[in-house]
Formats: structure tokens, C-alpha cells, sequence
């Protein structure tokens, strides 16, 4: 029984990776529909089917061969909320990068990260969700990790007066 999925999954793999290099297929179906303007997904499902055969469908609108390509990459960024200590912290992963590389601008409620040193290239735009004291704002970069660090504000409370009907 193993035996017949082993070589089933290579059979269906040499299927898979063989659509990638076949050029003559991806100029076609580029043509036939034209440069399409984003969004571009492309994938594989996997099921088993009613026999006990796996069935493997492609699916998407364009070939992984045909989306758009960028030499900027988007850094992994976690957000923390420590509402103990009043702080929000930001940890991106930017390795390859100097200190010095690094801009960070904080503006419209939004953190706007961005790195460039020879062939690496980061850049992201991060939304800040809670109330924050932008002027807190620390960052340090060590090991490609860059924090960066924010106050939270208290919001405050409605100020009103309670009128009595009469």
C-alpha cells in the first residue's frame, strides 16, 4: 500500500513541477488572456478521492511564472500590546541590513519601516491600532531585529455633565 502513494505522489509531483517548465504553455495562456491587473493567486488542492486516489487541482488566475516580481520584500512584523506596562512593541525581522540602513516614519496612525543596503531591500506599512504616543517612539536594531517601542495613551474618558429632566 505504501509503495502505490509513493508512487503516485511522484507521478503527480513530476505532473506539478513539469507545468512550471513548460514555457510554450505559460506564453499562451499569457497571451490568450492578457496582463491581468492583480489580485494574482495561484495554488494546488489536494483531496482524496471516493477510490482512495489522490487528486491534485491547479487553480488561480495566472502561472507562478507570470507574478509581478519585486527585489523589495516585506519583513515579518509582530505586534505586542503589554496593556501591564503600557507599551505596544513592534518586532520586525529585516536581517542583512545596517543600523544605519533603517527608516522608520511614524504618521496617520500608521509605522512606515524601510531598509536598503546593497541587494536587500524591506519595506512595509504597518497600521497601529491603539491609541499611541507617537513622540515615545524608541527603535533599536540588533541582529536583524528591529523594536521599536510605544506609549499607550490612556483614552480618556468622556467629560460631560449629567442633566436632569425635570
Amino acid at each position: 500500500m505504501t509503495a502505490f502513494f509513493d508512487s503516485e505522489f511522484d507521478r503527480i509531483f513530476k505532473k506539478m513541477s513539469s507545468s512550471f517548465f513548460d514555457i510554450d504553455d505559460i506564453f499562451e495562456e499569457f497571451n490568450e488572456n492578457g496582463p491581468q491587473s492583480g489580485p494574482y493567486y495561484y495554488g494546488y488542492t489536494m483531496t482524496v478521492g471516493p477510490d482512495g486516489k489522490p487528486v491534485v487541482k491547479e487553480y488561480g488566475n495566472v502561472k507562478p511564472s507570470l507574478l509581478p516580481t519585486s527585489d523589495t520584500r516585506e519583513p515579518i512584523v509582530d505586534t505586542i500590546v503589554d496593556k501591564k506596562e503600557k507599551v505596544v512593541k513592534f518586532i520586525a525581522e529585516m536581517p542583512g541590513v545596517e543600523k544605519s540602513d533603517v527608516k522608520v516614519v511614524v504618521e496617520n496612525k500608521s509605522v512606515d519601516l524601510a531598509a536598503t543596503h546593497n541587494e536587500k531591500k524591506y519595506h512595509v506599512k504597518v497600521p497601529l491600532k491603539n491609541t499611541v504616543d507617537e513622540n515615545s517612539a524608541k527603535a533599536s536594531y540588533k541582529n536583524g531585529i528591529l523594536e521599536i517601542t510605544f506609549k499607550l495613551v490612556e483614552e480618556e474618558k468622556p467629560k460631560g455633565k449629567m442633566v436632569e429632566v425635570e
